[in-house]
């Protein structure tokens, strides 16, 4: 093999075609709602990490358990990148009619791209998070909110940080 690439070789790198079973399929006996988004600070230094909280609630009459789902979209980079990354998950149990709210930690290094050498380099990204991937077509809906963040500086090596 000579063509490394994942370019149209994982769904992450396909064109608008989605996965038949992407991460995080399945069904509930619930429902949830997702809010308050918060992304915190909403403009980055180089090598600092991301701070996320998100409320998740059962709005539905039995107990269950929910996998959040945390993606990250390169809105422009030097070099390919997947449409989203899945950088946190977590299987949260949520009593019926409860709500939770979670932490989160977006590593500088989760942000890395490969360019002879993992490099970070500054730009618009947006972050998911939902109980699914971005876009996807479910027969059980799930809501995905969406948080756009900047990083700031000039393009490094993540070894430097």
């Amino acid at each position: 093999m000579e063509n490394y690439t994942m370019e149209g070789r994982t769904y992450r790198y396909y064109g608008q075609e989605a996965p038949l079973y992407p991460f995080g399929y399945g069904l509930s006996y619930t429902t949830f709602r997702y809010r308050d988004l918060v992304l915190n600070p909403p403009v980055l230094p180089m090598c600092a990490n991301l701070s996320v909280s998100v409320v998740l609630e059962n709005t539905g009459l039995r107990d269950s358990e929910e996998v959040v789902q945390l993606y990250l979209r390169w809105e422009q980079s030097s070099v390919p990148v997947p449409h989203w990354q899945l950088v946190a998950f977590r299987r949260v149990a949520v009593p019926a009619g409860r709500e939770a709210k979670l932490s989160f930690q977006v590593l500088a290094e989760q942000r890395a791209v490969w360019v002879q050498d993992w490099r970070l380099e500054p730009g618009t990204f947006t972050l998911f998070a939902g109980g699914q991937q971005p876009g996807q077509k479910t027969r059980a809906p799930s809501e995905v909110l969406s948080a756009q963040f900047s990083v700031t500086g000039t393009a490094r090596p993540l070894r430097s940080c």
